[in-house]
């Protein structure tokens, strides 16, 4: 089975949609070498905006941007995302819809080397419970990157979690992704 990684496709594909929509900014809270954004500043250095370890402050930002019609992807470690920088998503990005790209990157437990600080077990629960934002799950770096085609075209907050290692690639290439369908892997009788 191919095995893909969602952060190396994920750099890439943001590179890919920066040459496409002039529009697109991304904000990064110093971990760009891990969550792969490093690739959108090395093309585009005039959209990209290095916040530091401020992620709070990195989301007000990107609303800001977004208030300007830009298209914000805002990068930093899942659980980081969903702790330090909630009363600003929540606040600002989804009670106002504006158009921010929260992207959660080392998701679930795929930074247990880093320890129980950099587990994001409870990102998924925090963020559905925020109003008006859409949380995205891939599966695979396949539907990851399917899904950021999608998200770039809609016109609203987003959370999409991105695991850091490498996965076996499961989506159907064939199968455009829509956001709220579920996808079968495959027919079974043995369970529900």
């Amino acid at each position: 089975m191919k095995m893909m990684n969602q952060r190396q496709v994920y750099g890439k594909k943001l590179v890919e949609l920066g040459e496409k929509y002039k529009n697109i900014v991304v904000c990064e809270a110093d971990l760009g070498k891990s969550t792969m954004s490093y690739m959108f500043q090395e093309r585009f250095p005039e959209r990209y905006f290095e916040m530091g370890i401020a992620e709070a402050n990195m989301v007000s930002f990107a609303t800001g941007l977004a208030l300007t019609d830009k298209i914000a992807f805002v990068n930093t470690f899942a659980v980081f995302a969903s702790g330090r920088a909630y009363d600003q998503i929540r606040q600002s990005v989804a009670i106002g819809k504006f158009n921010v790209k929260v992207v959660g990157s080392s998701s679930g437990l795929s930074d247990f080397g880093d320890g129980a600080t950099h587990q994001a077990i409870e990102d998924l629960a925090i963020m559905r419970a925020i109003p008006n934002m859409t949380v995205l799950a891939p599966m695979d770096a396949i539907e990851l990157e399917k899904m950021m085609d999608v998200i770039v075209e809609y016109d609203g907050p987003v959370y999409m979690r991105v695991n850091r290692n490498d996965l076996p690639a499961l989506y159907p290439e064939d199968k455009p992704f829509e956001i709220g369908q579920p996808v079968v892997i495959r027919e079974g009788k043995d369970i529900t």
